[in-house]
């Protein structure tokens, strides 16, 4: 999964986010010589600049998507493939907001943005993670997560390029939209029952309008 090593680079200024992303947390990991974009559930983020995009996975899904023409590319993190609650209102719209937690929602939200940015959907290459059965109490959303975005890619006209999905291990995935390298880690099973339990409390979250963003990974 992982693919050729990175060239090294000397720590630059922080380059501008895209309009609409600058809540998004960034900063220098020397680990990837990058400035790198943490996103979390609920969170997508695009970029034309040569910097990395981190998410840890439990049953979520995080899609990767670029067009490596022009190095324009994105992540999204989402809990649930589909929002069956009734009707919309305007808590949940917006980069930030409710909709993107839902996969319906942050798959067409990163595909639109990545093409306002100048990207185009003939050319995308689509990357899949996620979709852990963490725990075996839990219900396995991931397996439904896996098949959601599956179906969703066939039924756009995208061919998945790589995907590590399913499986029993939460995943810390590591993005480079310029060149389309991923760095994998499949964690420890120390980390799989703090995992679940913040998964489990941000799913009771999604229950209900909230004013503040929740964190489940550190």
């Amino acid at each position: 999964m992982v693919a050729d090593l990175l060239p090294s680079q000397t720590k630059t200024e922080l380059p501008a986010a895209a309009r609409g992303f600058e809540h998004v947390m960034r900063y220098w990991d020397p680990g990837c010589d990058r400035w790198s974009a943490k996103i979390l559930p609920g969170e997508y983020f695009v970029t034309r600049n040569d910097e990395a995009i981190t998410t840890v996975l439990g049953s979520c899904i995080a899609a990767c998507i670029r067009d490596p023409a022009v190095r324009i590319g994105g992540m999204n993190h989402f809990m649930l493939p589909e929002d069956n609650s009734a009707g919309k209102s305007s808590w949940i719209d917006g980069p930030g907001g409710l909709a993107t937690r839902y996969g319906s929602y942050a798959m067409e939200s990163l595909i639109n943005e990545l093409m306002k940015l100048g990207a185009c959907r003939d050319r995308f290459e689509v990357k899949l993670f996620g979709g852990g059965k963490i725990l075996s109490s839990m219900t396995d959303v991931g397996r439904k997560n896996i098949a959601f975005a599956r179906s969703f890619l066939k039924l756009e006209g995208f061919k998945i390029a790589a995907e590590d999905v399913g499986d029993v291990y939460p995943r810390r995935v590591v993005y480079f939209p310029a060149t389309g390298v991923v760095k994998l880690k499949r964690l420890r099973a120390l980390d799989v029952v703090e995992i679940a339990r913040r998964e489990t409390n941000y799913l009771s979250s999604l229950a209900k309008p909230t004013d503040n963003d929740v964190e489940l990974f550190e």
